[in-house]
């Protein structure tokens, strides 16, 4: 195939758009929040900025001036301020069955968004060359139209997804429209951070996690959500690591007091809020129990989960059934230290009294000490059960007061 040397140039300049459209769009996958409340505001239609920041940029590989108007001639982008001069034949140009139209040294497009027209493109110039330059022009912007939407539109159905905002028909329709696998294995993780909305934490997610089978959005002002798939990973050992090196790499980002907590895999997308629901648990639950932990999972909350739904008088019943009028933080540090310690070892008095440097009589000595305050024998199995039990449901009631 031959090129005159004029198309040789019209040739490279297409090349050079493309790759422009494909880094581009690729960019608006992992687009952050600073423009998602204009996006909702505009009802799904891309920003005018995003036009003008391409238009710009087009411009600099086909050096000819571009204008971007809306169905009623009104001006969205452009490179010049001779927009008014286009602005009148554009209305006529709106209303004409052509796609496409050379009129007065310009060259018009019409710009689709499926079957409907959204834009006008006009490039400065005439003859068969602009008008290719043109048409490949007016093509990439309306790829570009598609690729955005999609993204928000994937975006806003997770969201809802989450939320339990659909129907169920709607959950596999709507999955099937947008391309996104209905029965690949997934879980949800919610990112929390002290500082996060001070410093773009989703934006960091979302470059640094948002992929394509993976989702990162947010339903609230506090907390990051990620839908990950977990097709590929076998072990729950690996889902834990993932989630540790995700904790890890945002903290390296500049975050502070990055915690993760993550819900149960689930194999159809209908689950995928069950799994929400289960991180959401696990991250307050986490931060009552198991405070020293970045990384917490549902399956190991144990019997906090239990704990955590538990009404609070009904605790209070309980705590003053056990230790009467006695309240458990009134335990000197020493007895708090022996009895967290002896828990530690499984009620081994000889491993307890090893690792607290102390005589086995000693601890004997303090064990038989908090058998009178309370009537419980930590050596006996359900006696320490209950004590257990009943230090977790203080600690539970001190974390529930900072919210009353």
């Amino acid at each position: 195939m031959s090129f005159d040397h004029e198309n040789k140039n019209i040739y490279k300049k297409g090349l050079l758009i493309g790759g422009f459209f494909c880094t581009f769009i690729l960019k608006c996958y992992v687009y952050n929040s600073v423009e998602h409340e204009a996006l909702q505001k505009e009802c799904e239609m891309i920003s005018n900025q995003i036009l003008q920041n391409t238009i710009d940029g087009l411009k600099n590989i086909a050096h000819v001036d571009l204008f971007v108007l809306d169905i009623d001639g009104k001006e969205v982008a452009s490179t010049s301020s001779d927009v008014v001069n286009v602005s009148s034949a554009a209305r006529d140009f709106v209303e004409s069955p052509a796609d496409s139209q050379e009129i007065q040294g310009y060259q018009f497009f019409k710009i689709y968004d499926e079957q409907s027209l959204e834009y006008i493109l006009i490039c400065t110039g005439s003859g068969e060359n602009i008008y290719m330059l043109g048409k490949m022009i007016a093509y990439q912007i309306q790829t570009l139209l598609v690729a955005y939407k999609e993204r928000f539109d994937k975006d806003n159905f997770i969201k809802n997804l989450l939320l339990d905002n659909l129907l169920l028909v709607d959950i596999y329709s709507r999955a099937k429209k947008l391309h996104i696998q209905t029965d690949a294995k997934r879980v949800a993780m919610i990112i929390e951070s002290v500082n996060g909305r001070d410093n773009n934490a989703l934006e960091i997610a979302r470059t640094h996690f948002g992929t394509g089978t993976d989702f990162v959005t947010e339903v609230d002002e506090d907390n990051i959500i990620i839908v990950k798939d977990v097709t590929d990973i076998n072990k729950p050992g690996e889902i834990a690591k993932a989630a540790e090196e995700m904790q890890a790499g945002l903290e390296k980002e500049g975050l502070s007091g990055v915690r993760i907590a993550y819900g149960t895999v689930v194999g159809e997308i209908k689950e995928v809020s069950r799994s929400y629901k289960e991180a959401k648990m696990a991250l307050d639950v986490g931060k009552i129990f198991f405070d020293e932990r970045k990384v917490i999972c549902y399956s190991e909350l144990g019997i906090g989960r239990l704990i955590y739904q538990l009404p609070i008088p009904l605790c209070k019943m309980f705590i003053k059934e056990i230790f009467g009028g006695k309240n458990p933080d009134d335990f000197d540090q020493e007895t708090l230290t022996t009895i967290d310690k002896f828990f530690e070892n499984s009620l081994n008095v000889s491993e307890t009294s090893r690792q607290l440097f102390i005589h086995r009589n000693t601890l004997v000595y303090r064990l038989d000490k908090l058998q009178k305050s309370t009537g419980l024998d930590l050596r006996v199995f359900d006696d320490a059960i209950t004590f257990k039990i009943a230090l977790m449901v203080v600690r539970y009631m001190k974390y529930m007061e900072k919210f009353t």
